[in-house]
């Protein structure tokens, strides 16, 4: 690989492409998959608030989406991708399949939090008077937020990974970059190159939520 101002260019490019496409559906899906781990929370069944039937719904069809891999899902929303974004190429068209395949991963990484509140302390709010929209903004979420911020960086490093398939469609990113240069290339130092600094930022993500985590989690101070 020869390095020159076009290779550093197409690669800052292809970091700037990648953070685009993780961060922004992973603010959309989050967005969309906070809200459906509460869901789930709320209206299971022993829940503080139970709706059984709703409940099922919610978890065949995040079982569903969740089942789908990501390579398969990406391609079955071509259409979508289209009728939202006017494109199927270019990072902006992966954050649709990006946001499908990740809320309803999210919505299981909330659901997961929110149980491991202990049922005393919800009861004890109840005790009080506290509504349901109180126990959830001011039981629930405070006391799972290291969880939940680990469970965010998880998430996001898993995006990365997704991200990167998206080139194998033009998505654009550092995957696109590995695909174009590091397969039908043969070109295995660029493909070397882009795995780096998709690793590099795994663990920045990584050690960015532990650190968060440490910092909102009242059992170390």
């Amino acid at each position: 690989m020869t390095i020159d101002a076009t290779t550093v260019q197409m690669i800052i490019q292809g970091i700037w492409e990648t953070l685009f496409m993780v961060f922004g559906s992973s603010l959309i899906a989050y967005l969309i998959g906070l809200p459906l781990g509460i869901l789930l929370v709320v209206t299971k069944k022993g829940g503080i608030h139970p709706i059984p039937w709703l409940n099922a719904v919610l978890g065949i069809l995040i079982n569903i989406f969740r089942s789908i891999p990501f390579i398969i899902l990406l391609l079955m929303m071509i259409p979508v991708t289209r009728a939202i974004v006017g494109t199927t190429l270019g990072p902006g068209a992966v954050v649709p399949p990006l946001v499908a395949a990740a809320a309803p991963y999210i919505a299981r990484v909330v659901e997961s939090s929110l149980s491991e509140v202990d049922a005393g302390v919800i009861e004890a709010a109840k005790s009080m008077g506290a509504s349901t929209w109180q126990i959830i903004w001011k039981v629930l979420l405070p006391e799972t937020k290291p969880s939940l911020i680990l469970g965010a960086a998880l998430v996001i490093t898993t995006i990365v990974g997704y991200s990167a398939m998206s080139g194998f469609v033009g998505g654009g990113g550092l995957g696109d970059i590995a695909i174009r240069y590091g397969y039908y290339r043969y070109q295995a130092d660029m493909m070397i190159v882009t795995v780096i600094i998709m690793v590099i930022i795994v663990q920045l993500v990584q050690e960015i939520g532990n650190r968060l985590s440490r910092g909102t989690d009242k059992r170390i101070r």
